[in-house]
């Protein structure tokens, strides 16, 4: 395995994670070119220095070429590296979704640190706890962040988190490529002014940086932790999952088997970058293939038709929320989409006829992929099925993969319907330092354990027909009902709060969250979400429905009744 393993734990089971890939199974990963032992810098070196002047990313008001991107993450990487921060120090990045946020991603694989990636619309009460529970030695922002000082907020943070000791404030790269990087209020680079790439790395060179022998014993590798980040679980904060590069190249496989890419195709990545569907999408895949990315900082249903049309976009990347959104813009029909060949679609249902109506207005077609953040790819539809399997199934289970379905956590077999677990080179590496979770994550022999109910046809197609976790799923976001049911008990007036899912016609699905007062008055929507908001809470986690009851109701055995709650909820479309 690439990389320093000194301080990496080993578990029971022999595996330096808990994800179960011994050293004789990642080595068939490896011997069946699943796993590979180039790291996202050396493909992004390479185009560099064979497409340097082409564009690797392109958002509404710029462009990042192969070669800046390349001398941009190495100025970065070195920056980082001059901060003290050691091989293996966790270093939590929140940017928007442009081009930046890439270039630190790169950086921190070159200088050897783990990236936590921290959504763009997390709040304090979030970031703080993604800081705390991966003991971050940095935190990577610009001087603004949707509004407000990051540097008040680092301030905060720095006296509640003890491991916090740097706020490192990057400039829009795509925009300012020479713009200095500051380190607790101090430029740290300004000698050097951008550049090509090559120069870029003759100077790190010189100076022992990111492409020095020094970088070279500091850079990880394929099979290390390489990025944390956050997922929406059934109890309270989100779990912190760990990540290998190793898995994104089979990712990259499986995806271009599926819609066969190639670097002739424009990719446009609409949903959050630090997240398991935006980093295939934005961050590896296309530069495995060394072909341009579309990104844009929020999502915007005339904007990305205004780009699909300027840039020629081939590949879009978004959840069905999105695409519903731009079906409901009158901007689609003005628009030229033809260029439109494919869109990679996941974690929600594909809803058939608004899916049916997209394909036959961009000739596009709509490929489902069915798997998490924590799986990987489990399954996935190819432009060889037809419309039908398409849009009506999650597809069939990857090459590589193993699919097992369960009951009770035992698995059950002469049966195509059941709770599915799935075993391949996707897999992460687990959550980072929480063995109950990870209990619960993976089977005794190794199997990430889905929070679905599904069924299997006589092909081998997957639908999903159930669910068995508390979770709202939000315009192709996961939330957690219990972390949202925490965050608004918290208020002074509520004693008891439910959160469930209301049905939506674009989103899916929306938060609502029924309550009992303590002085059995009213409570306002807008008051609740104002106090959230004054106490952190992220967006995503504020309830769009608020139900007040005398008394939630309960089961037999005293539980809170989420199954009568939610066909409550589901009355309220429409009132």
């Amino acid at each position: 395995m690439g990389g320093e393993q000194a301080d990496r734990p080993v578990f029971s089971n022999g595996t330096m994670f808990p994800n179960g890939i011994d050293a004789e199974r990642a080595a068939e990963y490896r011997r069946r070119g699943w796993w590979t032992d180039m790291m996202l810098a050396d493909h992004v070196a390479r185009h560099a220095a064979e497409i340097g002047e082409r564009a690797a990313f392109i958002t509404p008001d710029g462009r990042l070429s192969w070669s800046d991107y390349d001398a941009c993450s190495d100025r970065l990487a070195r920056a980082l590296s001059s901060a003290g921060l050691a091989h293996g120090d966790r270093v939590a990045i929140q940017l928007p979704d442009a081009a930046t946020v890439h270039v630190a991603l790169l950086a921190c694989e070159k200088a050897g640190v783990v990236a936590v990636g921290v959504g763009s619309r997390a709040g304090d009460r979030e970031l703080r706890h993604l800081l705390h529970k991966t003991r971050a030695g940095a935190l990577v922002s610009h001087e603004e962040h949707r509004g407000s000082s990051m540097s008040e907020a680092y301030a905060r943070l720095r006296g509640e988190v003890p491991s916090l000791r740097h706020h490192v404030v990057v400039p829009r790269f795509e925009l300012d490529r020479g713009g200095p990087i500051v380190i607790d209020g101090a430029a740290v680079d300004a000698d050097m002014q951008g550049g090509s790439g090559a120069g870029a790395r003759a100077d790190a060179d010189a100076q022992g940086g990111p492409a020095g022998p020094a970088a070279a014993r500091r850079r990880l590798g394929p099979e290390d932790l390489w990025m944390i980040n956050s997922t929406s679980g059934t109890t309270g904060l989100p779990k912190c999952v760990m990540h290998a590069q190793s898995r994104w190249w089979y990712f990259h496989l499986c995806a271009t088997e599926m819609a066969a890419l190639t670097p002739q195709d424009v990719v446009m990545g609409a949903v959050p970058t630090p997240f398991g569907f935006g980093q295939w999408t934005s961050h590896f895949t296309p530069c495995y293939l060394g072909a341009p990315t579309v990104v844009m900082e929020r999502f915007s249903a005339a904007l990305t038709l205004e780009l699909i049309e300027r840039e020629r976009v081939s590949v879009l990347c978004a959840v069905s929320t999105q695409f519903r959104m731009l079906l409901g813009d009158p901007a689609i029909h003005e628009r030229d989409v033809s260029s439109l060949r494919v869109m990679f679609t996941g974690g929600e249902a594909i809803p058939y006829e608004p899916a049916s109506r997209f394909e036959e207005l961009t000739g596009a077609r709509i490929l489902n992929v069915y798997g998490s953040n924590e799986s990987g790819f489990a399954t996935g539809t190819r432009l060889t099925d037809d419309r039908e399997r398409r849009l009506r199934t999650a597809g069939r289970v990857m090459a590589g993969t193993e699919l097992r379905l369960y009951d009770a956590g035992v698995e059950v077999t002469g049966t195509r319907r059941g709770q599915p677990g799935t075993r391949g080179p996707a897999m992460c590496l687990g959550y980072f330092e929480d063995p109950a979770a990870n209990e619960e994550l993976f089977t005794r022999d190794g199997f990430v354990l889905h929070a679905d109910v599904v069924e299997l046809d006589e092909d081998g197609y997957l639908s999903v027909v159930g669910r068995k976790s508390d979770i709202i799923i939000r315009g192709g976001k996961n939330i957690s009902a219990p972390q949202v049911e925490e965050e608004v008990s918290a208020h002074p007036r509520v004693t008891l709060a439910s959160a469930v899912a209301i049905p939506d016609e674009i989103f899916g699905e929306r938060v609502c969250v029924y309550v009992e007062l303590l002085d059995h008055g009213e409570l306002e929507l807008a008051e609740l979400v104002e106090f959230l908001i004054s106490h952190g809470t992220s967006k995503e986690c504020l309830p769009e429905r608020l139900v007040v009851v005398d008394e939630i109701p309960r089961s037999s055995g005293g539980k809170i009744a989420k199954g009568a709650l939610r066909e409550a909820a589901a009355k309220l479309v429409g009132d």
